[in-house]
């Protein structure tokens, strides 16, 4: 197997996306190309050991920034590691595509070169997201800001092939994230969805209340791009705050201190948990080869899982799984 990941994307970018890479073939059966600008990530492989065979280097001389208009860029830097990196998995011989740059200029490239499955018409980002009774997939948290119901109907789809291939979800539940539980709630766009995901959708279990995303009561969760987007960065955001809180608070008292140490080990266990460099990156489904998008502030941990992630899908043959699903329906 060998996945082209993109060394220039991404805040940190490339030492971390080298280094990810390294960490990935050491304990996983892949090769990784690395796509970028050739002579500094040499600079970066040169202060590791590693497997030379199993790395490859091809030189993509431009890079899309991170706050480049998507389809300008796409347009202009057809030789960034981007375009170029996403073309390459169109070849023979390279599987999948992993990114932490620009996630628009991602999205337009892959949806431009790629193309989309027989009965996609959008492409949608797709997260992992921990709850209380294990985790949740969240769709689509990017991808689309503006939707039909179709689209919304599509995600359904692509989200309980996900869960069942290549996470292991018998049977997953879908529910439509919406301001209320109730069938009628929401906007005539969101009551069309809703009829729509009913009538063709098996295991729709209706609306999701806000308040129960992270409940663990809906396997799949169908939102536009924005919702989802929004929800996402909330979420990130309230735990980055309420774990600055809680520190801040426990220094205050030496016997908050002497509790903390005490739970220590339970406090690891919980920020693992909700830690998203665990789940590494978020599968873009409905286009016509393996991408795989990572945040832009992206560890060397959370490389390592992208590139997890992402043997997952290759192994599980998710783009066959999700052609035989639309050629049904």
């Amino acid at each position: 197997m060998k996945v082209v990941v993109d060394a220039m994307g991404g805040d940190h970018a490339p030492q971390v996306i080298v280094s990810g890479a390294i960490e990935a073939i050491n304990e996983f059966d892949v090769n990784i190309v690395l796509i970028g600008i050739e002579e500094q990530i040499r600079q970066e492989l040169n202060k590791y050991k590693f497997a030379q065979e199993r790395v490859e280097i091809i030189h993509a001389p431009t890079v899309v920034g991170m706050h480049e208009p998507a389809i300008i860029s796409i347009r202009k830097k057809k030789d960034s590691s981007i375009s170029a990196g996403i073309n390459l998995i169109k070849e023979s011989g390279y599987d999948a595509f992993i990114s932490a740059g620009n996630t628009g200029a991602v999205v337009a490239a892959s949806t431009i070169n790629l193309g989309m499955l027989s009965g996609v018409e959008r492409p949608a980002i797709g997260v992992v997201i921990p709850t209380l009774k294990g985790f949740s997939f969240l769709i689509d948290v990017g991808a689309n800001t503006e939707p039909k119901p179709q689209h919304l109907y599509q995600s359904a789809l692509m989200a309980q092939v996900y869960m069942k291939e290549v996470l292991g979800v018998e049977n997953p539940t879908v529910g439509l994230l919406n301001i209320g539980e109730e069938a009628g709630r929401g906007s005539g766009f969101m009551k069309e969805a809703h009829k729509m995901i009913g009538e063709r959708i098996s295991n729709f279990a209706g609306n999701v209340d806000a308040s129960g995303v992270f409940k663990g009561e809906f396997d799949c969760i169908i939102c536009d791009g924005v919702m989802g987007n929004i929800t996402i960065k909330i979420s990130t955001g309230l735990m980055e705050s309420a774990s600055a809180l809680m520190r801040r608070e426990i220094r205050k008292s030496p016997l908050a201190m002497l509790g903390a140490g005490i739970m220590k080990s339970r406090l690891n266990h919980i920020k693992k948990l909700v830690d998203y460099s665990e789940y590494g990156g978020a599968p873009l489904l409905g286009v016509n080869g393996i991408v795989m998008v990572s945040h832009g502030r992206s560890s060397t941990k959370a490389i390592k899982n992208a590139i997890k992630a992402t043997i997952g899908e290759v192994e599980h043959n998710i783009l066959s799984f999700m052609a035989e699903t639309f050629s049904k329906n």
